[in-house]
C-alpha cells in the first residue's frame, strides 16, 4: 500500500529535533491508526519494500533526539 493510500497525517516534519518520547506521543495522538516505534540511529531494522500505513519509526540518536523526518511506512 503507498503512503497516499493511508488514512490521516503522514509525516511529522516538526518533529525533527524533538525529544523521540515526545515524538513518539504527538504521532500516535494525531494518527491514532498508526504505532510509533523508537529506533536508535544505527540500528538494522528489517527492509520493507511495501509500504505499511500503521508503522513510523522514529529515528532518534544517542541522546534521544529525533534525527530523522517520522513518516508512514
Amino acid at each position: 500500500m503507498s503512503a497516499d493510500q493511508c488514512e490521516g497525517k503522514e509525516s511529522w516534519p516538526e518533529l525533527l529535533g524533538a525529544q523521540g518520547t515526545v515524538a513518539e506521543e504527538t504521532i500516535e495522538r494525531e494518527n491514532s491508526l498508526v504505532d510509533a516505534e523508537i529506533v536508535l540511529e544505527g540500528t538494522i531494522v528489517p527492509a520493507d519494500f511495501r509500504r505499511e500505513c500503521k508503522r513510523v519509526r522514529v529515528w532518534v540518536d544517542k541522546d534521544g533526539i529525533v534525527t530523522r523526518v517520522p513518516v508512514i511506512g
